[in-house]
């Protein structure tokens, strides 16, 4: 390590330090800060390489060497100075102002390494990330500048922040050339590196790159089959209805070059496209088809069988065709599981065909040819359509005696069940065990197996205790929608209850709204304190909900002490008498709104006010002494626009009501957002005016938010917000109609 040798001396370096903890740095600590300013690239880099590796197991290492990093950091050599770099920003990345600092400093004038510029486009898109406002823009800036580096690699490192970070594809059209550029790149990393970014930005910006779509159809036909597969995913990703002929044309020779794997991913692409394009579904299932006739392995047909059933059930148009084509294929398929599934379906569905008839065939050819499994799902496949269908019933009594003199047990026994079944004539035994056949829910059959075989193995396995799917799937929408109710109702019923404390709350008349909880300090200090707004009609009632997270104090006559706000007029409180460790106490507030609804809004300051006892941990029983006053800032609790009204999303009768409103008074006016994505700034809005997001519709460019509802006086307002973003600013024109003019007015002004 300090010999005269270059080329030992750096192996040197990495040896010891490979070898070296905690109690051993301080002897070569001077040696290895030589080291990093070492004039020889190879030394010098291995120095700051095994300061890294050092700094897991010493975690202030990097920040004791970072001076004699930052010296090298415009070294010559392009991994000194990358190497040199990362210690740096080690060093600081746990302080976000040096970490500003450093970027700010190392990126006018930009340095020559590619490698440190990767690394330093990398700091500057994680501080741009946690700081959205405009005061990151600066970091944006930077990395927009590296999109015209002459190093490849750095143009793409900044192309890729760009994408993550900006939200509107305007600004990602700068990167988007990039990525263009790279996809006709000779270079097969590059086109990889360009296609692969652009199959990522389809899922939030599709339209953005309708510009590389000529570019991404050249990369069809490129010798990298991943090139390939990823061009063809993107394109089918954001094709357009009138171009998915021309694709499926385009692709038919790729398909059958490319490995399974690779298959895999453009079917379930094609599955999506189905989905989307619903219209299409006879040129995507004849593609499907085609593909299932390939040779091919069981995942990869798997696949493709999934894609045609989910077609089927999601598109009622497309079940002839899909039917057809599983049909076909059953025919010659090779494995047994998919042979056996797809006959489930064609007795599910196929009754529900217009000419059910044709599909008998296919599956009695199945009895006739086929392995003892397929045989036994053909027959429960062929009953289900003489339960289903009373025309078809003595044909299928026909061929279920047939399958009778079969030489498998389980499909004899099948045949012989099915036709027991059907000779009965008894609807509700045909609705009960072939029509709707209840499916026991597989993961709890298996819990419940596993606890039986513990417990009670010799005991009967009782099947009816374990819910079927249907049943899983009912109760899990009815406590969605129990939890929708209680988080309707839950507010106001909960704290009305806690609210009886307050002596003279019954004549302020029916709580009109309770708003969510606020934090008024922080989770880890020592008394938490929450508020819950409540509004009626005319008054204000503020709950604090207190904790004390101190053991060894009790508080008592504890009460928040309210600043004032012009227009409120203070009626009384009610206050905790005592709190005690770790069990919720509340305080409440009661105050008259101001007869001006603009005079509404503000804010009130709080403090905390209580005597301290000191108590003892273990019993939580006070000392005897008299104990001493304290108080406890808190923050602010605001009075909104959104806490006087009840909205929600426009129905289907939202057209006609705004139709008749036209004869009440309109307020309209129009506003700027500081929003840059139109998309972000129709939620804001909604989020200001306590609306949900479901109130949101429109396409990219052009936002509607639709809805109404009533103030605390009952007094009704519908809403019309219209969002575009004509010149990269959002602009809202919002107009609210009411037959209180002063309303209207009012929620215009709170907006704006």
């Amino acid at each position: 390590m300090t010999g005269k040798k270059d080329l030992y001396r750096a192996a040197a370096i990495r040896a010891l330090c490979s070898i070296t903890d905690s109690s051993m740095i301080q002897a070569i600590e001077r040696y290895m800060k030589q080291a990093i300013v070492d004039k020889n690239a190879a030394v010098s880099s291995s120095a700051l390489v095994s300061t890294i590796h050092l700094s897991a197991s010493i975690p202030d290492l990097t920040r004791r060497w970072a001076n004699e990093a930052q010296e090298v950091i415009h070294s010559d050599n392009v991994m000194v100075s990358y190497h040199a770099l990362a210690v740096a920003g080690s060093a600081k990345r746990t302080d976000r102002l040096s970490m500003v600092k450093l970027v700010t400093k190392f990126s006018r004038p930009p340095l020559r390494s590619p490698y440190a510029l990767c690394l330093l486009i990398r700091y500057s898109a994680k501080l741009a990330e946690e700081d959205p406002s405009n005061a990151s823009e600066c970091f944006m800036e930077f990395i927009e500048s590296c999109l015209r580096h002459k190093s490849e690699m750095v143009v793409y490192e900044a192309a890729h922040a760009v994408i993550h970070l900006r939200k509107s594809a305007r600004d990602l059209a700068q990167a988007v050339s990039v990525l263009q550029i790279f996809c006709g790149s000779s270079k097969a990393t590059l086109r990889l590196a360009g296609a692969r970014t652009l199959a990522k930005l389809t899922a939030r910006h599709p339209n953005a790159i309708s510009a590389c779509t000529v570019d991404l159809e050249n990369l069809i036909s490129d010798p990298n089959r991943s090139v390939a597969t990823l061009a063809v995913t993107t394109l089918l990703a954001t094709g357009a209805e009138t171009s998915i002929d021309r694709l499926m044309k385009q692709i038919t020779s790729f398909i059958s070059e490319i490995p399974d794997e690779f298959k895999i991913v453009v079917v379930s692409a094609i599955r999506r496209l189905c989905t989307k394009y619903p219209r299409k579904h006879q040129v995507l299932a004849s593609f499907l088809a085609g593909m299932l006739r390939d040779e091919g392995g069981v995942q990869y047909k798997t696949t493709i069988a999934d894609a045609i059933i989910a077609l089927i059930e999601e598109n009622p148009e497309a079940r002839e065709t899909g039917l057809a084509h599983l049909c076909e294929f059953i025919e010659d398929c090779e494995h047994t599981s998919l042979a056996v599934r797809i006959l489930h379906v064609l007795g599910r569905e196929g009754p529900k065909a217009r000419q059910p008839s044709r599909y008998i065939r296919y599956i009695y050819n199945r009895v006739i040819l086929e392995a003892g499994p397929v045989r036994a799902a053909a027959v429960s496949a062929v009953a289900r359509f003489g339960a289903a269908r009373a025309e078809l019933l003595p044909n299928i009594r026909v061929l279920l005696t047939r399958c009778k003199l079969d030489d498998d047990d389980e499909v004899r026994d099948r045949a012989i069940f099915y036709s027991a079944i059907l000779d009965s004539d008894d609807p509700q035994l045909v609705d009960e065990y072939m029509t709707n056949v209840p499916i026991p829910n597989l993961e709890i059959l298996e819990q419940s197996l596993q606890n039986h075989i513990r417990t009670n193995p010799d005991e009967p396995f009782d099947i009816n205790s374990v819910p079927t799917v249907d049943e899983t799937k009912k109760a899990a929408e009815a406590a969605e929608a129990e939890a929708i109710t209680q988080n309707t109702i839950s507010l106001e019923e909960q704290y009305k209850e806690q609210m009886k404390v307050i002596p003279f709350v019954e004549r302020f008349g029916r709580i009109f709204k309770s708003c969510k909880p606020i934090d008024l300090t922080e989770s880890e200090t020592e008394y938490r304190v929450r508020c819950v707004k409540h509004i009626f009609a005319h008054h204000l009632v503020l709950q604090f909900e207190i904790i004390n997270t101190l053991n060894d104090q009790f508080l008592e006559k504890v009460y928040v002490c309210l600043g004032t706000v012009p227009g409120y007029e203070f009626i009384g409180e009610a206050i905790c008498e005592k709190l005690v460790y770790d069990i919720p106490g509340n305080v409440f507030c009661v105050l008259e709104f101001p007869k001006v609804p603009l005079d509404t809004l503000g804010s009130f300051g709080t403090i905390l006010e209580f005597v301290v006892r000191d108590c003892n941990p273990k019993t939580g029983l006070p000392d005897a002494s008299d104990g001493y006053a304290d108080t406890y800032p808190l923050e602010e609790v605001e009075i909104g626009c959104a806490d006087q009204f009840k909205l929600q999303a426009a129905t289907d009768e939202w057209e006609a009501s705004w139709e008749e409103a036209a004869s009440v008074h309109e307020a309209c006016d129009t506003f700027g957002l500081s929003q840059a994505d139109i998309g972000d700034a129709a939620i804001a809005v909604c989020e200001h005016l306590d609306m949900p997001k479901s109130a949101i519709s429109g396409g990219d460019t052009v936002k509607e938010i639709r809805g109404g509802g009533l103030w605390r006086e009952n007094v009704p307002v519908l809403i019309k917000a219209r969002l575009a973003a004509p010149q990269g600013s959002v602009t809202m024109q919002l107009t609210v109609r009411s037959p209180s003019e002063e309303i209207a007015t009012f929620m215009l002004a709170a907006v704006g």
